[in-house]
């Protein structure tokens, strides 16, 4: 596990040691009330890399289509997707702790039954943690684009992830990608377009427009306002 600072924090991100990972752990500055969320609501939404296997029925107290999004960030929009969609249960993972922390908190005020969370490598947890065949939609919004060539080996979307991903979708599950890089976006085509397992919902090599369940970020306005594109990637599971 992460000791990422010396401060008394006992919650750390989880993961197995690998050589390239397309994050960053960052300390960064936590709020008291994204540290007191942790104490508060960890035990009702928090999930754990080292448990295993999910078992959604168990950790939902029902039978719901499910719908995992990796990279949540400060979490307001996967907040929102589950208070939206109370029919579907939603599991977020994310690295970084001020974000998680925030999630949780603003998700045990509005007392939401639907989330649950890993503070954990992401694809630690897809390998084992979630069973093949059992989610109807992945999520990926704007994930790091390391932009510079030199780092374009770090960047999660690659066809080995691509195949794994598509191992963990029902067949007719939806694969949702989202940036706001067009060399990125460009790429995501690329790996998508190649993997047989997929169908592009908007035509083959065709971005999608933004479909009414992901929410439009404050983030994503201001840069359509200075003239910034935003690129969705729709496929779904044959």
């Amino acid at each position: 596990m992460q000791d990422e600072s010396a401060e008394d924090f006992p919650y750390r991100t989880e993961y197995k040691k690998k050589s390239i990972r397309s994050y960053v752990i960052r300390a960064g500055r936590m709020t008291e009330g994204q540290r007191r969320a942790f104490d508060t609501y960890w035990g009702t939404y928090g999930l754990s890399l080292f448990d295993g296997p999910l078992d959604a029925v168990a950790a939902f107290g029902r039978e719901a289509p499910l719908v995992l999004e990796i990279g949540f960030g400060m979490g307001d929009s996967l907040l929102a997707m589950a208070e939206a969609e109370p029919d579907k249960d939603f599991i977020g993972i994310e690295v970084h702790p001020p974000g998680v922390g925030r999630l949780i908190n603003n998700a045990g005020k509005l007392g939401l039954k639907n989330l649950r969370v890993y503070m954990a490598d992401a694809v630690d947890v897809l390998n084992d943690c979630i069973p093949d065949g059992s989610l109807d939609r992945f999520q990926l919004y704007f994930p790091d684009p390391w932009h510079k060539k030199k780092h374009h080996k770090r960047r999660i979307v690659q066809p080995e992830f691509i195949r794994l991903l598509c191992s963990k979708l029902k067949g007719g599950g939806l694969m949702h990608l989202a940036t706001d890089w067009e060399n990125y976006a460009e790429h995501m085509m690329e790996v998508l377009e190649a993997e047989p397992a997929l169908e592009n919902t908007a035509g083959a090599g065709q971005y999608a427009s933004r479909p009414e369940f992901r929410p439009e970020t404050k983030f994503e306005r201001r840069g359509q306002r200075l003239g910034h594109g935003v690129w969705d990637l729709l496929y779904q599971l044959k």
